[in-house]
């Protein structure tokens, strides 16, 4: 899969993934993680692994300390985030996102909510964002099972490829099979 999730790493390795998941009642341990869970099933069919794992209350201060040692450390290639993206007050991930981002990706998240919304119309409500900081990218994914893998379904074409212009690595910029010229 040229350009895919399973694009060679230029250490040879497979893509190094990191899961913050945004939940007060994750946090406080009243709720199980089952959307983090969903993003490590789906790394561990696409010959990824997780680096780091942690939950986090929906504060932006702890979602930003989280972000911040993580890509400025170069724990993984991708951190996902879970939870917090939608409208209701205490949805704090997209904002707290911005604050860590040095470029802006907006194409990601607009890919994820354009596939989606034809099926799923909710999923106009999405304030998730996308970006980089240093060599990692970061991708808010919703808090919900089915839409962290409705959303890395939308982005495993052009994962790969974007994790390897962020990470310096010597990319083919012509377009992938199928795509139109």
């Amino acid at each position: 899969m040229e350009g895919g999730v399973v694009a060679a790493r230029a250490e040879g390795e497979g893509m190094r993934i990191a899961v913050l998941t945004v939940s007060d009642a994750g946090a406080a341990g009243v709720r199980a993680d089952a959307s983090g869970d969903a993003i490590v099933s789906w790394a561990s069919g696409h010959h990824a692994r997780v680096t780091a794992r942690a939950i986090v209350p929906d504060e932006s201060v702890e979602i930003v300390r989280c972000l911040l040692a993580w890509c400025d450390s170069d724990v993984a290639d991708v951190v996902f985030t879970t939870g917090g993206t939608g409208l209701a007050p205490r949805d704090n991930t997209p904002e707290a996102t911005r604050a860590v981002l040095e470029r802006d990706a907006p194409g990601l998240a607009e890919r994820m909510r354009a596939l989606e919304l034809a099926r799923f119309p909710r999923a106009a409500l999405s304030r998730a964002v996308a970006g980089s900081r240093a060599r990692t990218l970061v991708i808010n994914l919703p808090g919900s099972p089915g839409g962290v893998r409705d959303s890395l379904q939308a982005l495993e074409p052009v994962l790969g490829h974007a994790i390897d212009i962020v990470r310096h690595v010597p990319t083919d910029h012509s377009p992938g099979e199928g795509a139109k010229q």
